[in-house]
């Protein structure tokens, strides 16, 4: 079996957010449901009463269904998990890669650009915080652009964005839906064009104009990851035959080698099994083993830097 990489996942130890003014946090007495932007939402597996999303805990997943590593990203609503997932990062290097996301984001319109000085952002709390998490030890670093104002590209986020460049810095990033800030992605990428780019989400594949997000894998150093694309297609369900259809036509557009599975673990599980987030691909008779290898394993494999992948056996079940 191929050593499959999860390009997209989640880890915290507490999640304590407000969004948009509103508060994500978990509810009492059982708190695997949080208060999600004001309805009660099940946001974990219902057996994970202690709200905890830990590394030991999908590390349990991760090996049960034969994953050998995960890159474990952030998002607003999970709270920064930084200094987490550092700890994660130290204790499991070979299993984890982890982005960082600074706090300083501006998540909103109203938060003031940065002084420009001959076409230059001036020094800023946002550089300042993500060169200490480079400093730290992160080698990616998260912009959850689609939470932020959609004219997201101020000064400041141009000045970390070329800081992140000359340090071999991952940016992952999740754009609005559609083509809304794509425009702005294509300033990026001629802007700094060695910056290596993540998209996750898979462009929102379900929403209109989805796949001008794919076509910004057509740069060479732009890749686009399917995290939550079983949410998406979650009215379907397995075996997700349109996620499958979707998958190829974005291979078709900017090659196999540009595109990589991600579970969104854990919120994708409260519906269907870790396993269940993959092996819908290493089912479908539509790829070829060629494709599934580049898209389940090879090419995270690559881009993030994985070396020393753990080979899992398979684990007989009880029920089996």
């Amino acid at each position: 079996m191929i050593p499959i990489i999860d390009a997209h996942a989640h880890l915290w130890l507490n999640v304590d957010a407000v969004v948009n003014g509103s508060a994500i946090h978990p509810l009492e007495p059982n708190r695997s449901r949080s208060l999600f932007f004001g309805e009660e939402r099940q946001m974990l597996p219902p057996y994970m009463t202690d709200g905890q999303n830990t590394a030991e805990r999908f590390l349990s997943n991760m090996d049960y269904a034969q994953v050998s590593a995960a890159v474990i990203t952030q998002e607003f609503i999970d709270g920064v998990q930084n200094s987490y997932l550092m700890q994660v990062q130290q204790r499991y290097p070979t299993r984890f890669f982890c982005f960082g996301m600074p706090a300083s984001l501006p998540k909103s319109a109203e938060r003031p650009a940065a002084t420009v000085h001959g076409g230059f952002a001036a020094e800023s709390c946002l550089v300042d915080e993500a060169k200490s998490l480079v400093a730290q030890g992160f080698r990616g670093i998260k912009v959850p652009a689609a939470r932020l104002h959609w004219q997201f590209l101020t000064p400041e986020m141009m000045q970390m964005m070329r800081m992140m460049e000359q340090k071999g810095v991952i940016l992952g990033i999740e754009l609005q839906d559609g083509d809304a800030q794509v425009a702005q992605m294509e300033t990026l990428i001629q802007e700094c064009p060695r910056l290596k780019i993540i998209i996750g989400h898979f462009g929102m594949v379900t929403r209109p104009n989805w796949m001008s997000q794919i076509r910004l894998a057509r740069h060479e150093n732009v890749y686009v990851e399917s995290g939550g694309i079983t949410w998406l297609f979650n009215d379907e369900f397995y075996p997700f035959p349109s996620a499958i259809r979707a998958i190829k036509e974005a291979a078709d557009e900017v090659g196999w080698q540009k595109l990589m599975w991600g579970s969104d673990y854990p919120r994708t599980i409260t519906a269907i099994t870790y396993k269940m987030s993959y092996d819908f691909v290493t089912k479908s008779q539509e790829l070829t083993e060629e494709q599934k290898r580049l898209f389940l394993s090879e090419n995270a494999k690559q881009f993030f830097g994985f070396d020393e992948l753990v080979e899992l056996p398979y684990i007989k079940n009880m029920s089996e």
